[in-house]
């Protein structure tokens, strides 16, 4: 029996145009019927195109992908789920940008694990080294930015002119600060951090 081909593409809104994923699953010899499209996020693998996809095909099947940022946006996740298509499923994974991944491309077997696995462990590590290397960069921004005296975080509210004639009040105990509050517009701990200078 011939294997099946599946084109999955996938874009994260409704706005993004998967035009450029299915003109390549096209060239590449997946039938139209065969393409499924799915415009959500890929932070992880809870999508239903996805999920009902992979349900569906069985061992020899191969899934094809434009490239493996298409599969997720984690390198870890994506790499453990290449293990699971791949190893678990017994499926193909053709990787149009990465033709070192294709499964099918070399046939089964010792060497071809090893291509994958060397190939997935770069990439892990290149995955590590990039969160590390944004992490740092954002870390110097921060730091360059509060020494040139910008201020981080929600600006704080403005107190309206009542509140010193209300703070009065609220100390001579004519009033509570959840009266207080309510006549500035804001929650009696809002008026209490007023109250103590915050």
């Amino acid at each position: 029996m011939k294997e099946r081909l599946l084109g999955y593409c996938r874009v994260s809104s409704l706005e993004q145009n998967e035009s450029r994923q299915v003109i390549a699953m096209r060239e590449f010899g997946v039938a139209e019927a065969d393409i499924l499209v799915e415009k959500l996020s890929g932070k992880d693998f809870n999508r239903p195109v996805y999920q009902g996809m992979i349900k569906s095909m069985k061992p020899g099947d191969v899934l094809v992908i434009k490239s493996l940022d298409r599969l997720g946006r984690s390198y870890d996740a994506v790499i453990e789920e290449y293990k699971h298509i791949t190893k678990d499923l017994g499926l193909g994974l053709v990787i149009l940008d990465m033709p070192l991944l294709n499964s099918t491309e070399r046939g089964n077997g010792l060497m071809s694990d090893f291509i994958s696995d060397l190939v997935l462990n770069i990439l892990s590590f290149s995955s590590n080294h990039e969160r590390n290397f944004i992490h740092q960069r954002q870390q110097e921004g921060i730091a360059a930015a509060k020494a040139r005296g910008v201020q981080f975080g929600t600006p704080p509210k403005e107190r309206p002119v009542l509140f010193e004639e209300l703070q009065q009040k609220y100390e001579c105990g004519e009033i509570t600060s959840r009266e207080a509050g309510e006549l500035l517009g804001v929650s009696h701990s809002t008026f209490q951090r007023w109250v103590k200078g915050e």
